[in-house]
């Protein structure tokens, strides 16, 4: 019998969701959230650790010396010590592509609360201003139409491929930065540019791209100031990868006319955090990943990724058989 410990477990089911696929794989223990001194004592015995954004580096590891699997809740793979893990083999697997529909939607919500305003004028509305006004209608806000206007985005993986796709339906004209060259049919509104073109004349920029070394502060000052003049910053993937202090300072000046973030470098944000104050800028807690749909695939795929492992460690299998397997790939 496998013993299986989810470490936090809160964020993907609050309750509205069931985690039987996974108890019928083993003995399973959940806990909402675990403290970094309660890593070690939660682990101790199971050979199947579960996270989500617990931390299980090298030292936490070592001590937990029953591990042969570790299932992320995540499409990143940051939290865990995979060099360790190979050293060890211990098989590691994530969750790719859960999301892609729930975060373009979020992606575009954002885009049009920016360029329409709803929620501020319901507030203007509620608060009596209607009732009082001297017109039939007012504006406290410019209102923007998106068809015809130029969406940049940054990254085109799966998330990005459908946010382009719903930006056509719009008839928004796209430019796509990726690092591979992509081909596009003839009378398409999508076309690759560098990131130069895409910064200088997109409407809205929007990032689809993973952290890494190589990503972090991405979006810093230089190229913000390449960014169109009132143009609009939409980050619906990590808080890493924009620096925060030159996007407010840009926000502040007017140089950009508004952001839409559901991530921030630090999360949740300390207080002092520059993002927190600034006009212009809508906040969402990291939610764009989390509707009920995506967290019942997440739910389906983690227990499908662990049947592989259990299958494959059954059957004496190569590593290579289990389920988005993100390392041990010569083994």
């Amino acid at each position: 019998m496998h013993k299986i410990v989810i470490y936090d477990g809160y964020t993907t089911n609050t309750g509205d969701l069931s985690w039987e696929p996974v108890s019928l794989l083993g003995e399973l223990t959940v806990y909402d959230r675990t403290a970094p001194e309660d890593i070690i004592s939660r682990g101790q015995g199971a050979d199947v650790l579960i996270t989500n954004k617990t931390v299980l580096n090298a030292d936490v590891l070592s001590h937990l010396t029953d591990c042969r699997y570790i299932g992320l809740m995540s499409t990143g793979v940051n939290v865990v010590d995979l060099e360790y893990c190979d050293a060890h083999k211990i098989a590691v697997t994530n969750i790719p592509g859960y999301s892609t529909s729930s975060v373009a939607q979020t992606t575009f919500a954002m885009i049009l609360e920016l360029t329409s305003r709803v929620s501020l004028h319901d507030r203007y509305v509620k608060s009596g201003y209607w009732t009082n006004c001297k017109d039939f209608t007012f504006r406290k806000s410019p209102i923007t139409e998106l068809d015809g206007k130029k969406i940049g985005i940054i990254g085109y993986g799966n998330i990005g491929k459908k946010v382009a796709e719903i930006a056509c339906s719009f008839n928004m004209q796209v430019l796509v930065f990726a690092r591979r060259n992509l081909d596009f049919p003839e009378g398409s509104n999508i076309r690759q540019a560098d990131l130069d073109t895409l910064l200088s004349s997109s409407d809205i920029v929007t990032l689809h791209i993973p952290l890494c070394a190589e990503t972090n502060k991405f979006i810093n000052e230089a190229t913000i100031s390449q960014m169109k003049q009132g143009s609009f910053l939409i980050n619906t993937s990590r808080g890493g990868l924009i620096d925060e202090k030159a996007l407010a300072q840009a926000l502040k000046d007017g140089h950009l006319a508004g952001a839409a973030l559901d991530v921030l470098s630090s999360e949740p944000p300390k207080p002092d955090n520059p993002m927190l104050s600034c006009p212009n800028c809508l906040i969402t807690p990291h939610i764009a990943w989390s509707s009920k749909e995506a967290r019942s695939r997440l739910i389906d795929i983690l227990a499908a990724n662990l049947k592989s492992y259990v299958d494959c460690t059954d059957a004496r299998l190569s590593y290579n058989a289990i389920q988005n397997l993100v390392n041990l790939k010569n083994i």
